[in-house]
């Protein structure tokens, strides 16, 4: 059912489901800011992907956009069927906390993060929900990271990727090659173990191991931005991650989950 206020005569995204009805296998997570004009594309390739395989909504934050993200947003969902939420914060607080805001919201088994720039291609999303489903009978917590094997971004871009890449594995070993892809797949009971801080985004494998959960890397497209500026430069990309590393290193080497060695109970549970 479509929900809009009634001083509002904008078009407002589907609700989330009411009791009795089913919730979606996959939520989309977009965090976003600024990209009116790559998000009806993006739309519209994740409906392409999903609408024939599986129920799935799209979450999309507007971190503070002012160009219209969020107006572009539904009303392609809109004319897509698609059902949404939009969640705009009042003003920009990062891509960890729209990620953060977007999982509490969410109702998917599934939370599958995507940026907002349409650099990932939502046509790999059917192919991490079908190893989500081979996973499970492993255990309930993972996480599928996407792996850009084949990027399409400046010189300058790659080799300050490859730097932060080759300091966190070495601070790290979280077993992943390519943590900066936005596409990831984590069940929403894996996501609710993590701890939030800003920039953690850029550490879920790591936090994901450090709860007990397994990873599984997966060779992703990758494209060129086609409309919008990067929001990263090499400081925000390199230098203050280095920072960040150094906090999850110690929240990794600080955790100690205990094991069970049996289970009692008397009466009725």
């Amino acid at each position: 059912m479509l929900m809009k206020p009634m001083t509002d005569p904008r078009p407002t995204a589907a609700s989330p489901p009411s009791p009795g009805e089913a919730a979606p296998l996959v939520s989309v997570l977009i965090p976003a800011k600024d990209e009116a004009g790559n998000i009806g594309a993006l739309v519209d390739e994740i409906a392409d992907a999903l609408q024939p395989t599986c129920g799935f909504e799209i979450v999309l934050v507007d971190d503070g956009s002012s160009d219209g993200t969020d107006q572009q947003f539904l009303q392609r969902c809109l004319a897509r069927g698609a059902r949404a939420q939009l969640l705009r914060h009042a003003r920009s607080c990062g891509q960890s906390a729209a990620m953060w805001t977007a999982s509490r919201h969410a109702r998917g088994r599934y939370l599958v993060t995507i940026d907002g720039d349409g650099q990932n291609d939502p046509a790999d999303i059917p192919a991490l929900v079908r190893q989500a489903q081979e996973l499970e009978a492993g255990g309930e917590h993972f996480c599928i990271a996407g792996f850009r094997h084949q990027r399409k971004d400046t010189e300058w871009k790659k080799i300050q990727s490859k730097i932060a890449n080759a300091v966190r594995r070495q601070i790290l070993d979280d077993g992943v090659p390519d943590t900066g892809c936005g596409l990831k797949l984590i069940p929403r009971s894996t996501w609710a173990l993590l701890p939030y801080f800003d920039h953690m985004h850029r550490y879920i494998p790591a936090l994901v191991r450090r709860a007990g959960g397994r990873i599984a890397v997966v060779p992703v497209n990758h494209r060129h931005r086609t409309a919008g500026v990067s929001k990263y430069t090499a400081w925000n990309r390199v230098w203050v991650g280095i920072v960040d590393l150094f906090g999850v290193r110690w929240l990794v080497r600080r955790s100690r989950l205990p094991v069970l060695e049996r289970v009692e109970t008397v009466g009725e549970i």
